[in-house]
């Protein structure tokens, strides 16, 4: 029995581990898929920016908060991040979330989780996070309007009003 329950229990961390560590992407280069690689940033990019669609002219952030976005983004997180992430400043798998739209532009944060995979292989600020967490940010599929509604979670964890 206690064999049985010590298998089950590694089966059960495995499987945790590889819910949380995303897919591998079989069109990496080997020049990309190490953390520790020495990170080259092509001139086009822009890391106030980061790589993806979004930009200052097409995300429209308000100074004040849009509470219904907020709830909103607060429920698309519990789906889909806060099984890595924290809402404050500590570390679970991922980094935690406290400061975060302090640090970076929206646009930033929306291709960011949107495309992680890029902006992991490109942006100095991510890869520095990635040999903090070691593991690299699944893509969740999120939407344009759900990254919209995240960052705006994001604002209020920040204490925007």
């Amino acid at each position: 029995m206690k064999n049985l329950v010590s298998h089950l229990s590694v089966v059960a961390i495995a499987a945790m581990i590889c819910a949380c560590g995303g897919t591998k992407d079989t069109n990496t280069d080997s020049s990309t898929a190490s953390p520790s690689a020495e990170a080259v940033v092509p001139e086009s990019y822009d890391p106030a920016r980061g790589e993806g669609k979004f930009n200052a002219g097409n995300v429209a952030i308000g100074a004040k908060l849009d509470r219904a976005m907020a709830i909103a983004g607060e429920a698309v997180a519990g789906t889909k991040c806060t099984a890595c992430h924290k809402t404050s400043d500590e570390k679970l798998v991922g980094p935690g979330w406290k400061g975060v739209t302090t640090r970076h532009l929206p646009e930033w944060i929306m291709n960011f989780i949107t495309n992680p995979d890029p902006m992991i292989n490109k942006d100095p600020v991510v890869q520095a996070q990635l040999e903090l967490c070691l593991v690299r940010m699944p893509n969740q599929s999120l939407t344009d309007e759900e990254a919209r509604q995240v960052v705006e979670f994001m604002r209020k964890n920040d204490g925007v009003k």
